[in-house]
């Protein structure tokens, strides 16, 4: 499994890439291959401004549905619109083609509380 050193981590699962004042979000390879294929991203929140931890959209596979989660608080500038028409990009590459949604920070300090691919690596047992 993958799990790129630049990004940060989160316990349920999403990745964050931090530039500037915004981040671009998705699930990690691990998420993506505990789902199994996935055959429908649902992500209706562009332009609200949630807190971390929220809901702000969902991710459906052959046999589940999850909640995606904001790592941070923000507003969600972008949606991976390329995710209605291709929603497997999140199994093929769930670090590139596979992203979610890009955010403007309102608390770039919420950042440092997550974990780096190390302390990701250990949560998930590799």
């Amino acid at each position: 499994m993958n799990f790129p050193e630049n990004l940060k981590y989160t316990k349920d699962h999403e990745w964050i890439l931090v530039d500037g004042d915004t981040a671009t979000v998705g699930v990690t390879d691990f998420a993506q291959s505990e789902l199994g294929d996935i055959v429908f991203v649902e992500i209706e929140t562009e332009g609200d401004t949630l807190d971390q931890n929220e809901v702000f959209g969902t991710i459906e596979a052959v046999k589940t549905v999850s909640d995606l989660f904001m790592p941070v608080s923000g507003e969600i500038v972008e949606v991976n619109s390329a995710l209605e028409d291709a929603p497997e990009s999140v199994n093929d590459n769930p670090y590139d083609g596979g992203w979610m949604v890009k955010i403007k920070l309102s608390d770039p300090s919420e950042v440092d509380a997550l974990m780096d691919a190390t302390e990701y690596k250990n949560l998930i047992g590799q």
